[in-house]
């Protein structure tokens, strides 16, 4: 992935992340969890795409580099490394959720599951 003198992505919390939601901005949302993952817990269904961070390079080209792009994992690790390669390869505007769903279940919607 991205090493430490290319570009890095920005983040955005959770709360950020609903209230743009909740104002229509136009995201899109890439959970590069696990398949295993999906059905435990998750963020609100706007249509995200799924690319599990082992498939992340070689479906990369299903992101289009205009778009304002927010991706997500349970901790926010996984895709902080997915959104530097994006921001790397010249990706506008990616952000990382910071803490994942972990803090999206703290921050936002204490009902999702935590695991």
């Amino acid at each position: 992935m991205a090493d430490k003198m290319m570009a890095e992505a920005g983040e955005m919390t959770p709360t950020e992340l609903r209230e743009r939601l909740d104002n229509e901005h136009p995201l899109v949302l890439v959970d590069v969890r696990q398949p295993h993952e999906w059905s435990i817990a998750d963020l609100p269904e706007v249509g995200q795409l799924r690319i599990p961070l082992d498939q992340f390079m070689e479906r990369i080209s299903e992101l289009d580099p205009d778009d304002n792009i927010v991706i997500y994992c349970r901790s926010g690790a996984r895709s902080g490394r997915a959104a530097d390669e994006l921001a790397a390869r010249g990706y506008g505007q990616v952000f990382n959720l910071v803490g994942g769903l972990l803090r999206w279940r703290e921050d936002v919607d204490p009902s999702v599951p935590e695991y």
